[in-house]
């Protein structure tokens, strides 16, 4: 009888979650390794250690025994995956890819030396040094390290004035001229074949600089959806890793694709692949760690995603018009377990799947309208001020 494969998973929030609910699918057994105790899968793990993904020696500890080792967030100890890949464990991604990825600037690099088209660009290791790069203006300043989110980037010119806790060293990133923001999820499966999903349209919140609403496909032009799976595959294979790469694009107007940053993980922009796909992101990553064939990648229907994002402030989160949300067929609501919601905080999302682009679309709004997570608090009170004026 084959030995029970045992992953070890860094990082315990939504994506792990989601992860670990596609595994109990096989009756894969998931260790989760993440500092807060409270995370998303603490309570869904086969076993969960509490500590810091990127120091060393917990990584090496808590992944002794494992046969897999994963991520569901870049930030942790490559010099632990070094080393565990030396003991024979399987790594995914490579540490290789993650020392690449944790670094803007050495993404950056790494799409010219394998001619992948990007935004040109800078390395600057000061603030004073943008001045040297007019020929970039109006661009965007990214910290080399540690964002996420949009969290690390600000618009610059020459005259702006960068804030002394924007530290750097800095990618200086010429601002293109943006028609959509497109993402794709590929997959490179540990015999080396990669598929591709269709793109994703992004549509984001302008005040808090996150993904509002995804639409699956995207808008575009045949032409244009074939063009990004193509350059996402060949951001894959660049890599040579197994594992799924989110690798997020840029179209512009006059129709040019630009790889923007590449995640090497699962993906907010892959979230919709749980009901919209034969196959979903989730289900990719597991085959990935089981050496098994990457799965079918096609579409069940048009599909959208909501995020559903903290508003109100802080407090023990609830979901406001989930009935309203259920009325309608075809829609999937995922809460993440987070104990807490915050103003600006992803705290779930809806998936849509209907048949038409325009049923979507309209499905999508109405859990726009309806679908709000708000401290309890907040919903006690709006509930009682119903009550008083009726």
């Amino acid at each position: 009888m084959k030995k029970p494969v045992r992953i070890a998973l860094l990082g315990g929030g939504q994506l792990g979650r989601m992860f670990i609910e596609n595994a109990l699918r096989y009756d894969a057994k998931v260790d989760v390794l993440d500092p807060d105790a409270d995370c998303p899968c603490a309570r869904l793990a086969n076993r969960f250690m509490q500590g810091r993904f990127n120091d060393r020696d917990t990584v090496l500890r808590f992944a002794a025994d494992a046969d897999v080792v994963g991520i569901e967030i870049e930030h942790v100890s490559v010099d632990a995956m070094e080393e565990l890949e030396r003991r024979g464990k399987t790594v995914i991604p490579s540490s290789t890819t993650l020392r690449t990825i944790q670094d803007k600037g050495l993404q950056k690099e790494f799409y010219v030396r394998h001619g992948l088209p990007t935004a040109p660009y800078a390395l600057v290791e000061t603030a004073a040094g943008i001045a040297g790069h007019a020929d970039l203006m109006p661009a965007f300043l990214k910290t080399r390290t540690g964002g996420y989110d949009g969290k690390g980037v600000m618009a610059v010119d020459l005259d702006t004035v960068i804030p002394d806790a924007f530290t750097g060293p800095y990618v200086l990133e010429k601002r293109m001229a943006i028609a959509k923001e497109l993402a794709v999820i590929a997959v490179c499966s540990p015999d080396g074949n990669v598929v591709a999903y269709d793109p994703v349209e992004m549509v984001f919140d302008p005040v808090l600089n996150l993904v509002d609403v995804l639409l699956a496909p995207a808008r575009c032009a045949p032409e244009v959806i074939s063009g990004a799976k193509d350059l996402a595959a060949r951001v894959a294979k660049a890599f040579g890793s197994p594992g799924i790469y989110a690798v997020e694009m840029f179209l512009t107007p006059a129709g040019e694709l630009l790889v923007n940053e590449t995640a090497p993980r699962a993906h907010n922009s892959g979230h919709y692949t749980i009901e919209g796909c034969l196959s979903s992101q989730f289900d990719q990553l597991l085959r990935c760690y089981m050496g098994w064939p990457a799965g079918d990648t096609r579409m069940t229907g048009k599909a959208a995603m909501v995020n559903l994002v903290g508003e109100g402030g802080t407090g023990s989160p609830n979901l406001e018009g989930t009935d309203r949300i259920l009325a309608e067929p075809g829609t999937f609501i995922h809460l993440y377990g987070k104990q807490e919601t915050r103003t600006g905080r992803k705290m779930g999302h809806v998936t849509v799947v209907a048949p038409t682009e325009g049923e979507v679309d309209r499905i999508a709004a109405w859990v726009k309208s309806h679908g709000k997570v708000l401290p309890a608090k907040t919903i006690g009170s709006t509930r009682e001020i119903k009550q008083a004026t009726e």
